[in-house]
């Protein structure tokens, strides 16, 4: 009863304030940040201080300010994204060169589209089956509240995007991906993965870190191309997506070569401009399996076992 009352009472007529309103209680927002509320301060810092060591702590401090200042906006406008509409954010996000699409489109290549929680994600995942022609489908997990979750994918997909979550991942590429109509499956790709032992390690941001693999053994089992996007801010409240393609024959590559491209391109757009990636979360919180190599022979295997399957 509560998330319903403060989802018809307060946060959908919320979001119908003018953009340059919610940005000034953004501003707000980040002063309280940065004084009374300082939210996840604590790992903030640790994760800053994992990735950038070199650093002086006048230029962490700098960091992280710049990051509630970041976040604060992010809020904002991921609310305004629940009322939006289409040709004001068509406005606000561009494509830099969208025949990287369109020609996987017309050679009816279905697509892998890896990011991660850079900059204005929720934005994308509103207007992805507008900018493309690709069929949009973007895979996240469940709000733990099920009306919010309802609430919150239904405003997500009212402009074609199909929202889906692992327990029913399955079905929902076979109903859409090898069909007469491409589509792209977005995927953010740089949070911690659930399970170390299902992970892929590797070196991320000057530390061994677990990798979603799922990208990967996506890409192969569906032989979907893999396009990496950047989505990069212009000014306030505008966004410029650039998009590279990784790979388009997954099933020709070897173990790990998919995940390792798609984790460096996330770490260069990372280290450009570091203010923009959401430090408040724990990204570091698995710890290093003791029998690593030994697991890492045995995914080996698994990924020659899943090619040999389609050869």
């Amino acid at each position: 009863m509560i998330s319903k009352i403060a989802y018809y009472i307060i946060i959908l007529p919320f979001s119908f304030l003018p953009l340059w309103l919610l940005y000034g209680i953004g501003d707000l927002l980040y002063l309280l940040l940065l004084t009374v509320l300082p939210y996840r301060k604590k790992v903030i810092n640790a994760n800053i201080d994992r990735a950038f060591p070199q650093m002086s702590q006048r230029e962490k401090s700098k960091l992280r300010r710049k990051f509630y200042r970041y976040f604060s906006n992010l809020l904002m406008e991921s609310v305004k994204g629940l009322s939006i509409s289409k040709s004001s954010l068509l406005k606000r996000v561009s494509v830099e060169n969208p025949e990287v699409m369109e020609v996987l489109y017309k050679e009816g290549k279905d697509v892998l589209f890896v990011g991660g929680h850079y900059n204005n994600w929720e934005w994308l995942i509103l207007i992805q089956d507008v900018l493309f022609s690709h069929k949009a489908i973007g895979v996240g997990k469940p709000l733990s509240n099920g009306f919010l979750n309802v609430k919150m994918n239904a405003r997500r997909e009212r402009f074609g995007m199909t929202v889906t979550n692992n327990k029913a991942l399955k079905a929902c590429f076979e109903k859409y991906l090898n069909s007469d109509h491409p589509a792209a499956v977005l995927l953010l790709a740089d949070q911690s993965p659930g399970d170390s032992l299902k992970s892929y390690w590797m070196q991320f941001l000057g530390t061994l870190t677990p990798v979603l693999y799922g990208p990967e053994y996506l890409a192969v089992s569906y032989n979907t191309a893999v396009v990496y996007y950047e989505m990069k801010r212009t000014k306030r409240g505008f966004y410029t997506l650039s998009l590279k393609v990784l790979e388009k024959e997954p099933r020709t590559t070897h173990w790990g070569e998919i995940t390792e491209k798609h984790a460096r391109e996330m770490e260069a757009t990372i280290l450009e401009h570091p203010e923009f990636w959401i430090w408040s979360h724990k990204r570091w919180k698995r710890t290093i399996p003791d029998n690593l190599e030994a697991l890492k022979m045995k995914q080996k295997e698994k990924f020659h076992h899943l090619l040999a399957k389609y050869k």
